[in-house]
């Protein structure tokens, strides 16, 4: 049998199995919340037994996608004020969130990097260095990932920076949009940018929400560098290399330079691209000092975005704002901010973290055991509250774990980085979300991706920081 005609085979019946288990979930998700909202269940009020099979029913939806991403967004918010579920600042705090803007500038920025023509002068020095091979491809991406994670502070800056470049790669690779190759070069770029960062202490949000907490609460504060000794190895390295091999067996391809090739590159920038490159270094400037200038990442593409827009003076006219700009991911990150925020104001991730933690097998002289199930309450808690919502509901909870597994606090409060780098699902990470939506791709590669190195961390990596820790002296 030809192998083309094998692996469309093998891809027919992946295909075929994987909506069955789709449907099976979507129905079993509709079931539970369908459960609690006719008849509260584990020991809930009427009003959280509502609020809770809401947000199940958004989980499921948003983690099968029978419904586009926006789509159920949409239908949450719509529920939760038909429901009072929570009242409308916080069910619609995502369109006044920072992070949705800097998606809205992020659409802008990346539609001027392609029209002037500079993401792809960009990528063709990129492409004649890491293009003649998929893996230096992938590898080289995710590299250039985890170097602006150490100059900027955003993921979703980076995102925004690195996604429109990594798409000009992705042509003159030869990956056309579709291709697994695309996709692959997406998910690169994407992952690259947000997850070896839980390894770098000011890289991204949920990090410093941690430390901000067990500093307000604890009076703990884990140095730069210690945080980095601890996590980066295994976290940051070792998990990179694990991206890079998983998206190479996930969505395998190999590069086609010459079918695309570029015509020679102009020596001299054009006005526009001069405007433009002006504009991104000055915005990657104060990206990169923002503890010093103490402005808002968001803030700051919004202007670059702004300046770019201005008439007889920007370089994105009003009529290409129209045709250029997917407003679809707006309302999907709206929709995943505001969940968070409803989850916070319900009380619902909370207490569900404190039954777990009255439930957790911790008691002093167990290390293995105590690393174990303080790094699942962190991860399961993620599911109910979004990655950055991890600190804040168990940073409160840190002391009594400590107490009752025999460890320091510092090392209890480390345990979260363990289950918040580890998502199961893309709406916990707003950068993925968003970096899929800038992309134009599905929320399936990435929830495929999440699902296999969910799977290598629990096999591997995270046994391998276990063993990392213990040599360090922190169990």
């Amino acid at each position: 049998m030809p192998e083309s005609l094998a692996t469309h085979q093998i891809d027919t019946r992946l295909s075929h199995w994987s909506q069955k288990l789709r449907r099976f979930a979507v129905g079993l998700t509709v079931l539970l919340a369908t459960a609690l909202f006719a008849h509260p269940l584990f020991g809930l009020n009427v009003d959280e037994a509502r609020a809770a099979a809401l947000l199940v029913l958004t989980i499921g939806f948003w983690a099968t996608g029978i419904l586009p991403e926006h789509l159920t967004s949409l239908w949450f918010m719509l529920l939760a004020m038909l429901l009072a579920v929570a009242p409308a600042p916080e069910v619609f705090s995502g369109f006044s969130s920072p992070a949705l803007w800097l998606v809205f500038s992020g659409l802008i920025l990346g539609l001027a990097i392609d029209r002037t023509g500079l993401g792809a002068r960009i990528a063709r020095q990129m492409a004649k260095r890491i293009t003649h091979h998929y893996f230096a491809l992938l590898g080289g991406l995710v590299g250039v990932g985890i170097v602006l994670s150490f100059l900027m502070p955003s993921s979703l800056g980076r995102v925004a920076l690195l996604i429109p470049i990594a798409l000009s790669v992705a042509g003159h690779a030869g990956f056309e949009p579709g291709s697994r190759g695309r996709t692959g070069v997406v998910l690169a770029a994407a992952f690259g940018c947000q997850i070896p960062a839980f390894a770098i202490l000011t890289a991204n949000v949920p990090n410093m929400v941690l430390v901000g907490s067990a500093e307000t609460l604890l009076h703990v504060s884990p140095s730069y560098g210690e945080y980095l000794l601890l996590h980066f190895p295994v976290l940051g390295a070792l998990k990179a290399v694990a991206l890079v091999l998983l998206i190479a067996w996930l969505y395998p391809d190999r590069t086609r330079p010459t079918a695309t090739r570029p015509p020679v590159a102009r020596q001299v920038l054009s006005r526009d691209e001069r405007l433009l490159a002006v504009v991104l270094a000055v915005a990657l400037t104060l990206w990169m000092t923002d503890s010093m200038n103490h402005l808002s990442p968001a803030w700051v593409a919004l202007a670059a975005a702004l300046i770019l827009m201005l008439p007889r003076f920007g370089i994105i006219s009003p009529q290409q704002f129209r045709q250029g700009i997917n407003f679809n991911s707006l309302f999907f990150v709206a929709g995943v901010i505001g969940f968070g925020a409803v989850v916070s104001y319900t009380g619902l991730g909370a207490r569900f973290a404190h039954l777990l933690a009255q439930i957790l097998p911790l008691a002093p002289g167990h290390p293995l055991r105590d690393f174990a199930s303080l790094t699942l309450v962190s991860l399961v808690t993620g599911i109910f509250t979004t990655l950055p919502g991890v600190p804040a509901v168990l940073t409160p909870l840190a002391g009594k774990m400590a107490a009752a597994s025999g460890l320091s606090v510092k090392t209890v409060l480390m345990t979260q980085v363990l289950g918040f780098s580890t998502a199961l699902f893309p709406y916990q990470s707003a950068p993925l979300v968003v970096a899929m939506q800038l992309a134009g791709e599905s929320l399936l590669p990435a929830l495929r991706l999440l699902l296999a190195l969910a799977v290598l961390s629990a096999v591997l990596l995270l046994p391998l920081d276990y063993l990392w820790w213990r040599a360090l002296g922190w169990l």
